[in-house]
């Protein structure tokens, strides 16, 4: 891919070349060759110079209450993680996430004022040009926003049985789920996760480990997936699927 830089430069040179192809030499007077310059740098304008994009999201200020803190601290590298050296974590009324941070990833807390409503949170990487640090830029702000919101607020995830003889309930520590099967389904609630069942047919799972409750709720989905004739299976969330017809004769 040509550079704009390179892109403007090849089209200054091709301007002045045409120009002084049209105009004899002997003719070149200082106001022909300052309104050939003006031809090739109105031509060189042409071209964008905008900047390199950047992470929209990265860039925004994490805003968090007080009661929330957030700290980097250590982090022994893993298999998952092998390149991470710190890891961020974030402590509320609800519990205390962590989460390792890449390398070329920093937190920068700005100074406010003692009294101030919130506290603020700078995502930044060592080179923004670069598509998997731009990537990650945004990913570890919008993270770090779901910590602090997990930690303050909490997270809920309905989930619905839909089908004749569907049902869930609890049973030794474990998700026992009934779904048309020769045998229960059952499954390990993961730390973390916060499971009851105030119906049969629904569950509710709450914590404040956003990814580890969606997670769950994806492994219960997978058993009876919702399928579009008789609209039965298993919805998470406010999902809905719509109905097709079957063949007609």
């Amino acid at each position: 891919m040509i550079s704009t830089r390179t892109a403007r430069q090849a089209a200054a040179a091709a301007v002045a070349t045409h120009a002084a192809r049209r105009t004899p030499a002997a003719a070149l007077t200082p106001a022909t060759a300052t309104a050939t310059a003006a031809s090739a740098a109105s031509a060189a304008r042409l071209f964008s110079t905008s900047v390199p994009a950047s992470s929209m999201v990265g860039r925004k200020v994490l805003k968090f209450s007080p009661e929330v803190s957030i700290s980097v601290e250590p982090f022994a590298a893993s298999k998952s993680f092998p390149s991470a050296t710190t890891q961020a974590v974030v402590k509320g009324p609800l519990g205390t996430l962590r989460m390792p941070i890449q390398p070329f990833v920093s937190l920068d807390f700005p100074p406010v004022p003692a009294d101030a409503p919130k506290r603020l949170l700078a995502v930044a990487v060592s080179n923004p040009k670069e598509p998997k640090q731009r990537a990650m830029w945004g990913t570890t702000r919008a993270l770090l926003a779901n910590m602090v919101t997990g930690v303050s607020e909490g997270y809920m995830i309905p989930v619905r049985l839909v089908g004749v003889g569907y049902r869930a309930l609890m049973e030794q520590g474990k998700l026992s789920l009934k779904l048309g099967y020769a045998h229960p389904i059952l499954l390990d609630i993961p730390e973390g996760v916060n499971v009851s069942i105030p119906a049969p047919q629904r569950i509710l799972l709450q914590g404040n480990d956003l990814q580890a409750m969606t997670l769950f709720a994806a492994k219960i989905r997978k058993w009876r997936k919702p399928e579009p004739y008789n609209q039965k299976g298993i919805f998470v969330g406010d999902e809905t699927i719509k109905k097709k017809d079957g063949k007609k004769r």
